[in-house]
């Protein structure tokens, strides 16, 4: 009985500490099956070899995982913290530096160079922050560990099937703990669904390479559903009474019918004349901060990154730093 009990009790912390999602099968046993299913979907025997040589589990990787905090900061100290003016400076030194290279990318794919700086921006500071793990390793880790197996697990073929496309070595391949690449920070499946060649050397480099860097983001947020002629949104001023239940994605009108409930400019000026169809939304938490109407591009912001915040912050930034 006293075994039962400790088996028993054992049991349980593993549950607490895990969720319940305990993986039985050894790292390196579970390893070996996916290296006979990575064979099995085309992947190169040379690949798998430098690829999952060595790889072990990464401690650091779980509890990163297991100890994502809670988003405790409010709406401006979460924009004063993502766009703060050093980084509207840097936004606009980068803008005018490869103004050249950004007007192309931007005629090419429709996508303003304002945006495109501004989601390079706060994805990993202009390239200077793009993760420091192995992202095999790392992918491993997550894959095996079994909270979110099958998913993790989806990104880790992808992964090495980046690297038996040529596009980048496997020890040059670093990210963020989750798997997250490169200056666009791609997972691994956008990274083969968007990411672009655009400077015709063989190879989708979101690493090293700027031409690429833009393409692919640029090339994500046009298939999408990016609008070329519009905007992201704009702050607005609600009226007295306005009816709460409005602000709500769910709820798109024109800008003259917001107008006609009373929707200003948050300067007080009109809304612009121009029948597109926008929501307003209060992003800050219990809707008390301040009011924004968004358009279709603000949407197609969120299909890269799920978070008001996030998609507020783009807007914010690609505002201050200005040009087309």
């Amino acid at each position: 009985m006293r075994r039962l009990s400790t088996a028993c009790a054992l049991a349980l912390l593993a549950f607490a500490i895990f969720g319940g999602d305990v993986r039985a099968e050894s790292f390196e046993a579970w390893l070996k099956g996916v290296r006979a299913e990575a064979l099995k979907k085309g992947i190169k025997g040379k690949t798998l070899d430098v690829a999952l040589k060595g790889v072990k589990p990464i401690p650091r990787v779980i509890e990163l995982d297991r100890r994502q905090p809670e988003f405790t900061l409010t709406f401006q100290e979460y924009i004063t913290r993502v766009v703060p003016q050093s980084r509207i400076k840097a936004g606009r030194a980068r803008l005018a530096k490869h103004r050249a290279l950004l007007d192309t990318v931007a005629k090419k794919f429709g996508v303003q160079a304002r945006f495109i700086v501004a989601l390079w921006g706060i994805e990993s500071d202009y390239g200077r922050v793009t993760g420091g793990f192995s992202v095999i390793p790392a992918l491993a880790t997550l894959a095996h560990d079994g909270r979110r197996s099958k998913y993790f697990r989806g990104e880790l073929f992808h992964a090495l099937k980046i690297l038996d496309e040529g596009h980048i070595a496997a020890d040059k391949m670093v990210g963020s703990w989750a798997g997250a690449m490169g200056q666009s920070q791609f997972m691994p499946s956008s990274f083969r669904a968007y990411a672009r060649d655009f400077d015709d050397d063989g190879r989708r480099d979101i690493w090293t390479t700027l031409p690429d860097v833009f393409a692919s983001a640029a090339n994500y947020l046009k298939r999408s559903g990016w609008k070329g002629d519009q905007t992201w949104g704009r702050k607005v001023r609600l009226p007295k009474g306005f009816d709460r239940s409005l602000a709500d994605l769910k709820v798109r009108r024109t800008l003259p019918e917001w107008s006609k409930l009373g929707v200003r400019n948050a300067d007080g000026g009109p809304l612009p004349a121009r029948a597109l169809k926008a929501s307003v939304i209060l992003p800050s938490k219990g809707g008390k901060g301040p009011a924004f109407l968004v358009y279709n591009n603000y949407r197609t912001i969120l299909k890269w990154n799920r978070s008001h915040y996030f998609a507020m912050a783009v807007g914010r930034l690609s505002d201050a730093i200005g040009g087309r």
